[in-house]
């Protein structure tokens, strides 16, 4: 890997567009329907049907930053024969994420909470053509605007590339600097309770390095196809948990 693709180094202009952008989103959340499916009838009807949806938020392909990618997707699903108390305890169990996501959570622990403000730590695995493993931490706020609606805002504090995960010399790398297939992760999770189930909504906002020229056979599986793969395994094993044979708070 490091005979191919050179590392990068976060740049502070690339950053100032990412959270240019974060704040443009987070004020346009707070109009329309709590619910993106609710948005369109037929994607409704599919949410019903047992169908895990992702899509970009907008356009065909992420938005250019200076020396970045802005990655904005919004994935749904259906959760049948459960309820957003349920639900929020299976989420909050971070202890327990390692079991509930793997394989591409491969550690995970909750380092403090107080009331509806957590903070976390997950180590990630991302794995297409190359395997990369990264240290992650989260601060994670969570709403309840009604009984049978909740809301959740995560982003990171802190990421760092792994070298020779899990063997006794692995080295941390420092934070905004590595391959930067992933500098930021912000998470708006949604979560309503009708039609004897609980929706799930999960709207993810990363920031990854450009695509270099003459390399993206190698990084743009990782960087442009990663984050919709990760979204629906996060929201379909969310699901999963509540099957019959699922894990369960």
């Amino acid at each position: 890997m490091s005979q191919t693709v050179d590392t990068v180094q976060l740049k502070k202009e690339t950053l100032l567009a990412f959270s240019a952008y974060v704040r443009e989103a987070e004020a346009a959340m707070q109009q329309g329907p709590f619910l993106w499916s609710d948005g369109c009838a037929a994607r409704l009807q599919q949410v019903r049907q047992a169908k895990t949806l992702a899509e970009l938020w907008s356009g065909q392909r992420p938005i250019q930053a200076p020396d970045g990618l802005i990655h904005d997707w919004i994935g749904a699903a259906f959760a049948p024969g459960t309820t957003v108390r349920k639900t929020l305890a299976l989420i909050q169990d971070y202890d327990n994420h390692k079991n509930i996501y793997k394989p591409e959570v491969i550690d995970s622990k909750l380092i403090r909470r107080d009331g509806d403000d957590f903070r976390i730590y997950l180590r990630l695995m991302k794995k297409r053509l190359i395997t990369v493993v990264l240290d992650t931490w989260h601060d994670v706020h969570y709403s309840s605007p009604d009984p049978e609606r909740a809301a959740c805002r995560s982003y990171t504090t802190r990421i760092c590339e792994v070298e020779d995960a899990g063997k006794p010399a692995e080295i941390l790398i420092l934070p905004d600097h590595g391959y930067g297939f992933l500098w930021r992760l912000y998470s708006y999770w949604r979560f309503q309770e009708r039609d004897s189930g609980v929706h799930l909504e999960c709207r993810a906002i990363s920031l990854t390095r450009d695509v270099p020229k003459g390399l993206g056979w190698i990084i743009d599986p990782i960087v442009n196809k990663l984050p919709k793969q990760s979204l629906i395994a996060t929201l379909e094993s969310t699901r999963r948990a509540f099957a019959p044979d699922g894990l369960r708070p």
